[in-house]
């Protein structure tokens, strides 16, 4: 089923799973890499071990486009996830036309009644769901969506702050039979070890690789890090 191809990805990864990101600016750290072509990230990220490749498509914060994800999409066979305030149908709409795997969808923008229809809406149109969380009531609500990778952001929206401790206190929480992605903050191999040992089986990698001068051995040291089963 196409909508479980993102979580099988993250699922067989031999280590830790490694979900690369192609983001060229950030709210948090400005300009990062403008020049960054998508498809030949992409590539590089695929060859050095990552299991699937986020794509920012929101254009103003991000500098992001769903040329970009269509892009990505055609160029690798490792699935895509369009990472963008998803908010209506036409969106999920807009992202199955460019070839994505998945999509997420952000607990705290959204009333949990419009967070599940959106869940079954993408599954609807075979496309697997990140869901993002910061609170224990925010996971609740994510758990509701059937089959969803859980990712727990670590860093604060409004604030921006990155705290780790958000991630260690909520990714144990993840039922076993789910996927829990440790989002933000991962800079290096020491950072990916510090969300195995909490119990996560992924991380998301944004800023990090965007920056790095060799994509292709970034990635491979990251993805190297074994996984360790959540108690």
């Amino acid at each position: 089923m196409r909508a479980g191809r993102f979580a099988r990805a993250l699922r067989q990864a031999e280590g830790i799973a490694v979900i690369a990101e192609i983001k060229r600016r950030s709210p948090s750290a400005g300009g990062l890499n403008d020049a960054i072509d998508a498809p030949a990230r992409a590539r590089e990220y695929v060859t050095g071990g990552a299991a699937a490749v986020s794509v920012l498509t929101e254009p103003e914060r991000f500098g992001g486009d769903l040329a970009d994800l269509a892009a990505v999409a055609h160029a690798t066979a490792a699935p895509a996830l369009r990472k963008d305030f998803i908010v209506a149908e036409l969106q999920l709409d807009e992202a199955v036309a460019a070839g994505a795997a998945a999509v997420l969808l952000i607990a705290r923008a959204l009333p949990p009644a419009r967070l599940h229809a959106l869940g079954a809406a993408a599954h609807a149109r075979g496309l697997g769901v990140l869901a993002e969380v910061r609170t224990a009531q925010e996971l609740d609500a994510a758990l509701a969506i059937s089959h969803a990778v859980i990712g727990v952001n670590t860093r604060d929206l409004e604030t921006l702050a990155v705290i780790p401790e958000v991630a260690e206190r909520l990714v144990p929480l993840v039922p076993a039979d789910r996927i829990a992605v440790f989002e933000s903050g991962i800079r290096s191999r020491a950072d990916v070890e510090r969300a195995a040992e909490c119990g996560a089986d992924a991380v998301l990698v944004g800023s990090a690789l965007s920056l790095a001068q060799d994509p292709r051995a970034a990635v491979a040291a990251l993805a190297a890090v074994p996984r360790r089963r959540r108690r």
